[in-house]
């Protein structure tokens, strides 16, 4: 499975351009657009998209992307509810200067590494970005997806920040190349820290560079205090492959 993935990272590209439009024309600040991208089965084909002031006049600037998985509560077909956690709900104060893709998930789905790689593949031609500087974060569900599409797509992401999440250990050593930064609330029932604690420790087994916050206080919902933490964003922007 590991060696159709990468594969298919390398040869297809070309089907995944052609298979569908984006919709309306791309704009700076938070946008829905709508997708016609054939054989997505867990993923809606409408989602949101930001773009940071200065997006379509510095033609000749390539910027960082960070792709945003959110949790269980917002799955379903109206993307407008991703606002409401996550690196949205900063990147006004801020002025983030990267670019920030939200998909969202369907009812009843969880995240899927291989349509999330379909939806990329597809995206990213369309963006003038930077592929040194691609990041993955996500909170609770979209934490274990954080680890789950990093895990199984690595080559993807100079770092990853899952947070509330679980991953497999066993996939730990194909993040040996990636920055880490791990989010967790020590008093967590949903998910409990091992599920972060465990990834982090297989990591650094393997040799690789992987950081590891626990909120001593903090229960399942601690996203709020990850994603509104400017130092969060400084340290991605410094991650490149």
């Amino acid at each position: 499975m590991k060696l159709i993935m990468f594969l298919s990272f390398f040869i297809f590209p070309s089907f995944f351009q052609t298979t569908g439009d984006i919709t309306p024309p791309l704009s700076e600040g938070i946008k829905e657009y709508s997708l016609n991208l054939q054989n997505l089965t867990t993923t809606n084909n409408r989602l949101l998209i930001y773009l940071p002031d200065g997006y379509l006049s510095r033609t000749d600037k390539h910027w960082p992307v960070l792709v945003y998985l959110h949790g269980a509560v917002e799955r379903g077909t109206n993307p407008e509810v991703i606002k409401k956690a996550g690196p949205l709900t900063v990147v006004k104060k801020y002025d983030l200067p990267m670019i920030i893709i939200s998909p969202q998930c369907l009812k009843g789905h969880r995240w899927n590494p291989l349509d999330l790689n379909k939806l990329l593949k597809f995206l990213l031609p369309h963006l003038r970005y930077d592929r040194n500087k691609i990041y993955l974060t996500g909170k609770s569900m979209g934490g274990v997806g954080t680890w789950e599409f990093a895990t199984q797509f690595p080559d993807y992401f100079a770092a990853i920040v899952p947070v509330c999440g679980r991953g497999d250990t066993t996939q730990a050593v194909y993040l040996k190349k990636t920055a880490v930064w791990a989010f967790h609330g020590a008093l967590d029932r949903v998910i409990p820290p091992a599920g972060s604690e465990n990834m982090v420790k297989a990591i650094r087994h393997h040799g690789g560079q992987a950081r590891l916050t626990i909120f001593q206080d903090g229960t399942h919902q601690i996203w709020d205090r990850v994603y509104r933490d400017r130092n969060l964003y400084t340290w991605l922007l410094s991650q490149q492959k």
